[in-house]
């Protein structure tokens, strides 16, 4: 059984860095490309960032620049590490893979404090 667990959320001030995990089991993690979404209230979950098991990364243009996804193959860990933060980053960010079907973890809060 596909599991995604999210962890790192919190609250920062504007200009401030955080980094969030994303634990993942019950796959083959190294051949899994992995995303991070984040939905705001009242908003539409969004794409953020993708790293294919090769480690190409994309990144939406509201957060090139700023964010940066890696991951740990030995850990089955994806992360990202989010600088410059602004308040309109607020939301809950997601993990995610497509193994036959979508699978999301629980989501991570970050509050961004102007």
């Amino acid at each position: 059984q596909v599991q995604l667990v999210e962890s790192g959320g919190g609250l920062v001030q504007a200009g401030g860095s955080l980094r969030v995990s994303c634990v993942a089991s019950g796959i083959i993690f190294r051949i899994y490309t992995m995303d991070w979404y984040r939905q705001a209230p009242g908003n539409q979950r969004e794409l953020v960032a993708t790293i294919t098991g090769a480690g190409n990364t994309n990144y939406a243009d509201s957060v090139k620049g700023r964010f940066s996804i890696s991951r740990d193959n030995a850990e089955n860990t994806v992360y990202l590490q989010m600088n410059s933060l602004k308040p309109e980053d607020t939301a809950v960010y997601y993990c995610h893979v497509r193994r036959s079907r979508d699978y999301w973890g629980k989501g991570t809060l970050v509050t961004v404090s102007s």
